[in-house]
């Protein structure tokens, strides 16, 4: 029985990084280029860590987000990083670097040398979209002024 080769699922991955904008503009706001905002990152009353979001370009219509979560385990495992492109004329947001691996394809043959799924670039976006949804739903800004 012939396998079928995995075909980009272009829509999914579209609405992913449509949704990952809208996600992401709402918690960075008003962040100035250089600018890092940290949002706690909370389940049940445990504090799991903290979501860090820093803006490093902006331009008129791209801009560039590092998102990385810091937390208890930072000691003992390599804590998630990514760098995001933000396309402000098209109101998208995609991943294009996870853990220092940069420029993911649409898809991949399986297997390959880096084992990468064959919806790989999709997966990545997926990810980004449940931990900034978490951020947004259970996160508490950890960069608000103070009260006097």
């Amino acid at each position: 029985m012939p396998r079928n080769a995995y075909v980009t699922d272009l829509k999914t991955l579209q609405g992913e990084c449509t949704a990952n904008f809208i996600r992401l503009s709402r918690l960075l706001g008003d962040l100035d280029v250089g600018e890092t905002r940290e949002v706690a990152l909370v389940n049940h009353g445990r504090r799991l860590g903290a979501l860090r979001l820093k803006l490093q370009e902006r331009a008129p219509y791209t801009s560039i987000v590092r998102v990385s979560q810091r937390g208890v385990l930072d000691d003992v495992i390599d804590t998630p990083r990514m760098r995001v492109h933000l396309y402000h004329d098209v109101r998208m947001a995609e991943v294009t670097d996870f853990q220092r691996q940069r420029h993911f394809h649409g898809r991949y043959r399986y297997p390959n040398a880096r084992m990468h799924q064959p919806d790989e670039k999709l997966q990545l976006n997926r990810f980004l979209g449940e931990w900034l949804e978490h951020g947004l739903a259970h996160g508490h800004s950890l960069d608000l002024p103070e009260l006097p």
